[in-house]
């Protein structure tokens, strides 16, 4: 004897989260790939020239372990996009410094970012927009802002690199 599997109550969010995620990340990650960045890479480069960041804070800001950060790091530098320097607010401190190289490589990573973004908003009815937005900002600043306290740690899904 079968089973029958219990009915749904609400729309399952988890599924239409985590897949419209999954496909805007994978999105992403191909539209960068044409700029030799991933979209770890984008992130560091904009949020280190925003302000003085260390690479523990630019760490926290892109949701990265601390070796993955420093993977990030390691292949902005190789390429000559970012650099280590002192703190000008703490010399005992080291910051992430964007290069020129790497400024001008923000810009056009940002361009190709905000042309993904602007195409899943055209994806939806015009009306729809804001709406959404406004829905989503509500949630993450409100109701989804922060992660429970769970018993076991709560894998996240894949970052694509």
């Amino acid at each position: 004897m079968t089973a029958m599997a219990p009915v749904r109550a609400e729309p399952d969010l988890s599924f239409l989260l985590d897949h419209a995620s999954h496909v805007l990340r994978t999105q992403m990650a191909a539209a960068l790939t044409e700029l030799g960045l991933t979209a770890r890479m984008h992130c560091v480069l904009v949020h280190a020239q925003e302000q003085e960041r260390t690479q523990i804070q630019l760490a926290e800001i892109g949701d990265m372990d601390k070796t993955t950060m420093v993977v990030t790091f390691d292949a902005l530098e190789k390429a000559g996009l970012a650099e280590r320097r002192p703190s000008s607010a703490d010399r005992r401190a080291r910051i992430i410094a964007v290069t020129e190289k790497g400024a001008e490589l923000a810009r056009k990573s940002q361009g190709i970012v905000d042309g993904v973004h602007r195409a899943v908003l055209e994806a939806l009815p015009e009306e729809e927009r804001q709406v959404f937005l406004q829905a989503m900002r509500r949630l993450v600043t409100g109701h989804l802002a922060t992660p429970a306290e769970a018993p076991k740690g709560v894998r996240r899904s894949r970052q694509s690199t």
